[in-house]
């Protein structure tokens, strides 16, 4: 769900910019070889100015801001260039008319994934496969921001998770312990409603929110059917007639079935939701981990009492967490600064680089660079993840293994949240809002 975001995270950027134009003073390039080594002394008489491309949220311009000053003191010939663009489908196509025309920054930090997939990366990024500084990235990551085995990106910022956020005091309050099943969150579930408080909390104003069950469901499609992100993409399979990813669409519609969610759920924006589950007035909220700055700020005397889990399986012993992975570096296979670029590249990919994120914003989810770590100070819900990856029990959502994603999944989950259509008919719904989108990107065999 990129939404991205919306995103998984999720893209945001501006309609008509002008690249800036990239200066270099001194004669040629450097032969040298090392140019992806942050501390490399290649060039370092050289004055270049590169640019940089990324979204127009305050988060996203605080964080290249964050990399661009950290990666000045160790490279201070190199300066650094940012712009801006807006979010959704306008940057998006903004994107896509800038690769197309030639005119795309040296660098640009975009979607992983589906989104990315469909940018033709061989002809447009450079192939990070055999840089130096792929070794400083955990291996999971890598297929997210592969194309025919070869690597083009690198993660900015930290990986988000999809689950339950709950009320520890609802919990404690009922004598509750964390569900490792369906089957036992449901129990919960009904002792919430017999106590007078919202089960589940639904915000389907902001459609975005409705697909997280289905969406954080995908570890468990995966636990069970190994091969679905592959047979999905080549048509092979399909969500209503698979019954481990019709069961996700079957989890959204029991939560209506059973009224655990609140009666005004199509009216329930996702501000007041937050709201519900940190005044205790809803105890469950199917969320994205991405959502945890907004309670520590908007609820900073609360945001301990909120806890969270993964959402579970009907098997114990296959419980495991959903991942959102951020967003991604890219190099323009046209740029003119190739080796420069990959030094910043390379700073961003260091511990270093994500110790320069985290002064300016907390991770809600663990780094996906080797020896990178979350500060102590981050809400204990965050930290909350960190077993799943611990114990190596994690997956990408579907939209990073597969390029697959169709539009209208939000309005169809609203439909079955709501009792508008059953699991079934949702899930054949979207099996051909899915049909529509593969035959658009040509992929083979639809």
């Amino acid at each position: 769900m990129h939404n991205n975001r919306k995103k998984r995270w999720v893209s945001l950027l501006s309609t008509i910019l002008v690249v800036a134009t990239v200066s270099a003073c001194g004669n040629g390039n450097s032969n040298e070889n090392s140019g992806s080594d942050v501390g490399q002394s290649a060039n370092a008489e050289k004055e270049v100015t590169l640019t940089l491309l990324t979204g127009s949220t305050q988060d996203h311009v605080d964080t290249a801001n964050a990399l661009i000053e950290g990666f000045k003191k160790v490279k201070p010939n190199i300066t650094i260039d940012l712009e801006s663009s807006p979010g959704g489908t306008e940057g998006d196509n903004l994107v896509k008319t800038r690769l197309a025309t030639g005119d795309m920054a040296d660098i640009f930090i975009y979607n992983s994934g589906s989104l990315m997939k469909a940018l033709n990366p061989e002809k447009n990024m450079l192939d990070l496969t055999n840089e130096t500084l792929m070794a400083n990235v955990i291996d999971t990551y890598k297929p997210t921001v592969s194309v025919n085995d070869k690597v083009y990106g690198i993660p900015v910022g930290s990986t988000v998770a999809g689950g339950w956020f709950y009320n520890k005091k609802v919990y404690a309050d009922l004598g509750l312990e964390v569900p490792k099943t369906w089957a036992e969150l449901m129990e919960n579930n009904e002792k919430i409603l017999a106590a007078g408080i919202t089960p589940v909390i639904g915000s389907f104003k902001d459609t975005w929110t409705s697909q997280i069950v289905v969406l954080a469901d995908f570890y468990n499609v995966q636990a069970q059917v190994p091969t679905f992100a592959d047979d999905y993409t080549a048509h092979k399979a399909t969500n209503a007639n698979t019954p481990a990813a019709l069961r996700s669409f079957e989890k959204l519609q029991e939560l209506n079935d059973k009224g655990f969610y609140n009666k005004d759920k199509l009216a329930t924006t996702y501000d007041a939701g937050m709201k519900m589950l940190a005044e205790g007035k809803g105890a469950h909220y199917p969320m994205l981990s991405l959502a945890t700055p907004t309670m520590a700020q908007n609820f900073p005397d609360l945001i301990e009492n909120i806890g969270f889990f993964a959402q579970p399986s009907d098997d114990a012993s296959q419980n495991g967490l959903t991942v959102w992975m951020p967003t991604s570096a890219y190099i323009y296979k046209e740029s003119e600064h190739i080796e420069e670029a990959k030094q910043f590249l390379a700073y961003i990919a260091s511990v270093e680089g994500t110790e320069a994120i985290t002064a300016i914003s907390k991770p809600v989810g663990p780094y996906l660079i080797n020896d990178a770590v979350i500060p102590d100070d981050v809400p204990t819900l965050v930290k909350e993840m960190l077993p799943y990856f611990d114990s190596g029990k994690t997956a990408p959502a579907l939209e990073f293994v597969s390029p697959i994603k169709g539009p209208s999944l939000e309005q169809l989950t609203v439909e079955v949240g709501a009792g508008i259509k059953k699991a079934q008919e949702g899930a054949a719904a979207y099996d051909k809002d899915v049909e529509k989108q593969a035959k658009q990107l040509g992929i083979e065999g639809w």
